[in-house]
């Protein structure tokens, strides 16, 4: 038995970890960062690096390159384009882009202190395993371990820098059997990416809550071909839990729809009138519609964006 943290890692990072398969995530799930969605995506974090004044983006856990090719079909030629992952460069790549292989989960590579970046960790920080606790009979909150096939036992009660950031961010009174995923770890990560970048904007996508909303029950979840399924430690899934956003030391933290919409995407159907006057802009309007509505819309729309700018 190991702790879910420990096994998690493992399960993501090790050596045959979910994440080094060939097929990579994308196999397996979409994100927003995919497809036609993704392509609008990109286009507003264009508009974002143009904005800042950006000379670089940085894709920090960036699966196999796909919304960092999404960026290269609309960047200026001046723009440079960086992907970290866990895998060497993929075959196929544009060859403008640049690749760092990471160690995974936490653990990032030296990025240089890069000036006027544009740091995008696009659910990364849901990812970065972290300590998961349950209240036993009394409302201790113990350290949950694990085996591979996801059969779990109560051991020791939290260690105390765990039982802190519980207390600051996740208070009690627990219930018996509910569960806490101790966000620690993911603010360290955030803290150590901050501080891997000279000067620019960090900004961390992720589904997550906030104190006035904390689950009641764990998110920990795998995904497998395109599904849901029960979070085993095998490397056979995916791994993920909802992220503490708050608890980041993020300079600003907003929805994804509102940050979109002030990138100006913001899903609007084009009016019925321009179909006559003009039947292709109408449909490429209708399309860019439908994928503003696919990223602003319930779930995706809901993400959380935490923005932190280094100076």
């Amino acid at each position: 038995m190991r702790t879910w943290q420990q096994a998690w890692a493992d399960a993501l990072y090790g050596e045959g970890g979910f994440y080094r398969r060939p097929e990579g995530p994308a196999g397996h799930f979409a994100t927003s960062a995919h497809g036609s969605a993704g392509d609008l995506l990109a286009q507003a974090l264009l508009h974002l690096a143009e904005r800042e004044g950006s000379r670089q983006v940085i894709d920090i856990g960036c699966g196999r390159g796909e919304l960092l090719t999404a960026l290269a079909r609309h960047a200026p030629t001046d723009l440079a384009l960086l992907g970290v992952d866990v895998v060497d460069r993929p075959a196929g790549l544009a060859p403008r882009i640049d690749w760092l292989p990471s160690p995974g989960g936490p653990h990032l590579p030296d990025l240089g202190r890069p000036t006027d970046a544009l740091v995008i960790a696009h659910e990364w920080l849901d990812v970065v395993p972290c300590g998961i606790a349950r209240a036993d009979d009394e409302g201790v909150l113990r350290t949950i371990c694990v085996d591979d096939a996801g059969e779990e036992v109560l051991g020791d009660p939290l260690p105390s820098p765990d039982a802190v950031w519980v207390d600051r961010w996740w208070p009690g009174p627990h219930e018996p059997g509910a569960d806490v995923e101790v966000g620690r770890a993911r603010d360290e990560a955030f803290a150590g990416l901050v501080g891997l970048i000279g000067s620019g904007l960090v900004l961390a996508i992720d589904y997550g809550h906030t104190a006035d909303r904390r689950p009641e029950g764990g998110t920990l979840v795998g995904y497998r071909e395109g599904s849901a399924c029960p979070p085993r430690p095998d490397g056979s899934t995916d791994l993920t839990a909802h992220v503490a956003m708050d608890s980041l030391a993020a300079d600003m933290l907003t929805t994804q729809r509102d940050a979109l919409r002030g990138l100006g995407v913001d899903g609007t159907r084009p009016p019925l009138d321009l179909a006559s006057t003009d039947p292709a802009g109408y449909l490429a309007a209708l399309s860019r519609a439908s994928h503003a509505g696919a990223l602003t819309g319930p779930g995706p729309g809901d993400f959380l964006w935490a923005i932190r700018r280094v100076a």
